[in-house]
């Protein structure tokens, strides 16, 4: 079939629009060296990246990261570089879009994998989108980390906390998602636990409503003032210390919460030592306590 203008408009079209400098555009990969990225822009001239404005983060590779058929956006420098190309950097319109995204990132809880590319006083920096971002040394794992330096070179998991473009302040937290990973494995734990067991453990804190009771393994339970003894009790510490090993029955785990009680097993042991009843014997006679009905039932 014979090929017609129509099947080139769109290539036409592309190639007669209007590009000026402070545009930002986009354009996909068609060679790399370690000097330059060329971009195809659909155009009648190719696009030309420095490899100094590329990135701002001092740990970039263009050899590693950039590929033909990537697909890059960046924000015309000149219309024409002298040799008929057109002038690109996608640090100046990173600087635009990575912000953008960043709020993306942000609202959407948006999971990250950052490289830590330096140490700074109380904590570390990581880029995202090009952007130098702080993790602080409290927010890079689930306590306080001293030895920030070990992290260097490190693959980390973060989300982002805080933007602030007008501040060019970006904060990164890796303990919200380790957090939610504590989590998620401590309710795994619970919804193992089966309804009726007898477990032992340690009195860990006394509340005016009831006690705590460690359980191991990071599990902990509460016993309601109301089943921690049969008898009426005003306030836990009547009959418990912290410290104390105590053995309990898991009454429920609803909304991962263990609920506990001591009562239960105290009752189960007055069952098992409560003495059957004795059949009341019956007399079909009339009972009598005199001297003279008991003689006259004597025979000589």
């Amino acid at each position: 079939m014979a090929e017609s203008m129509e099947d080139y408009r769109e290539e036409l079209e592309a190639s007669f629009r209007k590009i000026s400098e402070g545009d930002i555009i986009s354009g996909t990969v068609i060679s790399v060296s370690e000097e330059e990225v060329t971009l195809d822009l659909k155009y009648y001239a190719q696009g030309i990246i420095k490899v100094e404005d590329l990135s701002n983060d001092p740990e970039f590779h263009v050899m590693e990261e950039v590929h033909p058929g990537d697909v890059i956006e960046a924000t015309v420098v000149r219309t024409d570089d002298g040799e008929g190309n057109i002038q690109l950097s996608r640090k100046e319109a990173n600087d635009i879009l990575a912000w953008e995204k960043l709020n993306t990132c942000l609202e959407e809880g948006t999971e990250l994998s950052v490289k830590v590319a330096g140490i700074v006083p109380s904590g570390v920096v990581a880029y995202v989108e090009g952007i130098r971002g702080f993790i602080p040394a409290s927010q890079l794992a689930l306590s306080y980390v001293e030895a920030t330096e070990e992290w260097l070179g490190k693959e980390v998991n973060v989300r982002v906390i805080t933007v602030d473009e007008s501040r060019k302040k970006l904060v990164l937290s890796a303990k919200v998602i380790l957090k939610e990973q504590q989590q998620e494995e401590h309710n795994r734990k619970i919804s193992m636990m089966v309804p009726g067991s007898i477990l032992e453990g340690t009195v860990e804190s006394l509340m005016p409503y009831g006690a705590f009771v460690d359980l191991g393994d990071g599990i902990s339970g509460l016993v309601h003032i109301s089943q921690i003894s049969r008898k009426r009790i005003g306030k836990p510490s009547e009959v418990l210390n912290v410290g104390q090993k105590v053995k309990v029955k898991v009454l429920n785990t609803n909304d991962n919460k263990v609920s506990l009680s001591m009562k239960a097993l105290e009752e189960e042991m007055v069952d098992v030592d409560r003495p059957k009843e004795v059949e009341e014997y019956v007399s079909h006679e009339n009972a009598s306590t005199s001297l003279g009905d008991l003689l006259s039932k004597i025979k000589l």
